[in-house]
């Protein structure tokens, strides 16, 4: 199955990249992923702005899969201001991190976050994480569909 799908992924390790991104595409269930190493890049990408205010705000990535502990701005934050937004706040988010920190969980799902994994050390268990994350996400749900345009920082709705 080759689903053309956009995903984001927000991870500063180069080594759960290589992981994500190795699972993702041998499963085939990603064409499009877009890494970002930071909490800052990945608002910049999803907002439109900055290096990225070329980008479309009509094509928002379909998956963001975030972790928490990122450099210039953590993904708390990034999640907070994705989830406060009326055009990013139905993107499904899947926080992947390492952290055993029950606050972090806990504020994650009260942010708004859809899905919350602790990375596996194990490479085989990562990629089946990701391979079952990637199948549920994007083959399996259903988004909602918008009535509107998404529009850019500044337009009016």
């Amino acid at each position: 199955m080759n689903i053309i799908q956009e995903i984001l992924l927000v991870e500063d390790s180069q080594n759960d990249i290589d992981l994500a991104l190795y699972a993702l595409r041998e499963e085939r269930l990603a064409n499009s992923i877009f890494v970002v190493r930071d909490g800052k890049e990945a608002l910049d990408y999803l907002f439109c702005r900055g290096t990225f205010a070329e980008r479309s705000f009509n094509h928002p990535p379909k998956l963001v899969l975030l972790d928490l502990k990122l450099p210039k701005i953590d993904g708390l934050q990034v999640l907070r201001e994705l989830k406060n937004d009326p055009r990013t706040k139905t993107i499904p988010v899947v926080i992947m991190t390492s952290s055993t920190e029950e606050r972090d969980l806990v504020e994650g799902y009260s942010l708004g976050v859809n899905s919350y994994i602790q990375k596996p050390v194990d490479f085989e268990q990562f990629r089946t994480t990701v391979k079952t994350l990637g199948m549920y996400w994007l083959v399996v749900n259903r988004s909602p569909v918008t009535d509107q345009a998404p529009t850019r920082i500044g337009e009016s709705y």
